[in-house]
């Protein structure tokens, strides 16, 4: 048996893959979270750019997509918009939503929730038959595949995640000079 495979449980063992995997996730997660590092809802509610961006609209945004691609490691797209392409405008600007904190909504909630998001995806990698699952995507015209396995879903997260960091990172700039790195 070799470190790869699974125990008699059917458990997989934590390999040197889905170590990885976590290290990626948990790096990406911290930068994203560290912008918004001793900042009000206010101040992470306030547009610093032309984009309607905020840092926690991102952060709410990162833990919505996040949720969503753990729901796709287990069971593909069946919890997912069949077929994106035919969304309306009135649709786009109701997702636009998951962008920006809504009123009512806290940037310590915003982040509470990605807490409980993450540790769930976290458990995933860990306990997850297998990485090679292939799940067909749906239709959308972001997708230019058809299909993920669960580890391309995973990759992705961590893409989306660093992506939004990074977002973040000029938000905060722009709001007070604070830098996550440098």
């Amino acid at each position: 048996m070799t470190e790869s495979t699974t125990t008699r449980n059917a458990t997989p063992t934590l390999d040197q893959e889905r170590r990885d995997l976590l290290s990626s996730l948990a790096h990406a997660r911290h930068f994203l979270r560290f912008t918004a590092r001793d900042l009000t809802t206010e101040h992470a509610s306030q547009r610093t750019t032309v984009s309607n961006l905020t840092i926690g609209g991102l952060i709410k945004h990162v833990t919505e997509v996040e949720r969503g691609w753990a729901d796709f490691l287990v069971v593909g797209a069946d919890y997912m918009e069949k077929d994106f392409t035919e969304w309306t405008e009135e649709d786009f600007a109701e997702r636009d939503k998951d962008f920006q904190l809504q009123p009512g909504e806290t940037l310590e909630g915003a982040l509470r929730a990605y807490d409980e998001v993450a540790a769930r995806t976290d458990e995933l990698v860990r306990t997850l038959p297998s990485l090679d699952v292939v799940h067909e995507l749906p239709k959308a015209p972001w997708n230019i595949e058809d299909a993920w396995s669960v580890r391309r879903a995973l990759l992705h997260i961590v893409a989306e995640t660093t992506q939004h960091a990074g977002h973040a990172d000029i938000i905060r700039e722009s709001l007070d000079g604070s830098k996550s790195m440098g």
